[in-house]
C-alpha cells in the first residue's frame, strides 16, 4: 500500500507561482509512475501533467504547457509540481497519483491510477 501526502496549496494572485509537493511512504516509489490531476468545482477531475518512474518521460495538458513543470525525486519519494503565470482557471483542487505498472510511460486518464492522495487546495484570485 502507498499512502501519497499533497501540500504547497494556497491563495495566490493571478501570475503568481506555486510549488506542490507529493510525499509518499513506501519502497518501490522510484518504479511508479507519478501524475498530478485537478478537480475544480462542479466539473469532472482533469489529468494535469504526469512522469515516468524514471523522470525521463514528462507529459502535460495543453491548458498548462509551458506553465507548469512535474519533476520528481526518488531519494526523497517525492514528486512535485511547479506551476508559474498561475490564472484563476487553474483554481482547484489537486491531487497526485501513483500508477505501480512497470515501463518508463507516462499515464494521462485517471482510471489507470492505483493510489491517491487528499488534494491540496489551490486559488488564484484575479
Amino acid at each position: 500500500q502507498v499512502q501519497l501526502v499533497e501540500s504547497g496549496g494556497g491563495l495566490v494572485q493571478a501570475g503568481g507561482s506555486l510549488r506542490l509537493s507529493c510525499v509518499a511512504s513506501g519502497r518501490t516509489f522510484s518504479s511508479y509512475a507519478m501524475g498530478w490531476f485537478r478537480q475544480a468545482p462542479g466539473k469532472e477531475r482533469e489529468f494535469v501533467a504526469a512522469i515516468s518512474w524514471s523522470g525521463g518521460q514528462t507529459y502535460y495538458a495543453d491548458s498548462v504547457k509551458g506553465r507548469f513543470t512535474i519533476s520528481r525525486d526518488n531519494a526523497k519519494n517525492t514528486v512535485y509540481l511547479q506551476m508559474n503565470s498561475l490564472k484563476p482557471e487553474d483554481t482547484a483542487l489537486y491531487y497526485c497519483a501513483a500508477n505501480r505498472r512497470g515501463g518508463n510511460y507516462v499515464y494521462t486518464t485517471p482510471e489507470v491510477y492505483d493510489y491517491w492522495g487528499q488534494g491540496t487546495q489551490v486559488t488564484v484570485s484575479s
